[in-house]
């Protein structure tokens, strides 16, 4: 099964007080710097669950995403931090967390980028797929790295896993996933719109029922429910079902 590269947190270093869930950023046992999303915040595990899965699934289909890692924090890591938010946040964290490779020097997507017009229609192509509800102008979640359109935060993706709180639906919600359609008029991209269509069926292609179940596996067990494989194979079907669909695909399937 693949699974993300582990790394050991060695020193909190900031929070990211813009994100709902209080991400920081840490520097890990091998020399590197990671944006942390803590297991220990309010919406819990699910959304790193999200993180994962999207930002795989973003991979496969060619657009730029940091690497994620697992970041393990040890009990001593709250213990030099004054904020006592932070502090509860971490005591709450100890164990393991997912991490996001920083990109220095990277700035925040506006107005004044043009992005790879593929690159744009595959973003929001996306988005369509796993129903993701943050990304407008307000909050694009998408950063600028040497000239180049970076997708992150992918934690509000795959809504229905929130009602997962007995374990996936035995039947139903796979369908209903599929049959839901999405609304790109407050989409960052939704300038792309009309692209879309020119890269519906190749993405389709890529995301076969293998490259699903791929990335499906990278999620620990950890953040998942009593029965792992039961909940991967969950999110696989959900996946493939909405595949099989197209009224979710932003300015119309090809």
């Amino acid at each position: 099964m693949p699974a993300l590269r582990e790394v050991v947190a060695t020193r909190y270093v900031t929070p990211l007080r813009e994100g709902g869930s209080l991400p920081g950023i840490v520097e890990g046992d091998d020399l590197g710097t990671y944006v942390c999303k803590f297991r220990g915040a309010g919406q819990g595990p699910r959304v790193l669950v999200a993180e994962i899965i999207v930002s795989e699934l973003a991979r496969h289909l060619g657009i730029p995403t940091p690497e994620l890692v697992q970041v393990r924090l040890e009990e001593a890591i709250a213990r030099y931090e004054a904020d006592e938010e932070v502090q509860d946040l971490l005591r709450a964290s100890v164990g393991m967390n997912l991490g996001v490779d920083f990109l220095p020097g990277s700035f925040g997507y506006d107005a004044s980028c043009t992005p790879d017009p593929e690159v744009a229609a595959r973003v929001l192509w996306l988005d369509g797929l796993v129903a993701n509800v943050d990304r407008s102008w307000r909050n694009p979640n998408l950063l600028v790295w040497h000239g180049d359109l970076w997708a992150i935060d992918h934690g509000a993706c795959l809504y229905f896993h929130h009602g997962w709180s007995g374990g996936p639906p035995a039947t139903g919600g796979a369908d209903r996933f599929a049959a839901q359609p999405y609304d790109a008029s407050d989409h960052v991209l939704e300038a792309y719109a009309d692209r879309v269509a020119g890269v519906d069926a190749a993405c389709r292609e890529v995301l076969s029922a293998d490259v699903l179940d791929e990335v499906v596996a990278h999620v620990p067990d950890v953040w998942l429910g009593a029965d792992p494989e039961a909940e991967r194979a969950a999110y696989s079907a959900f996946l493939q079902a909405r595949l099989t669909t197209h009224q979710w695909v932003p300015g119309g399937a090809s």
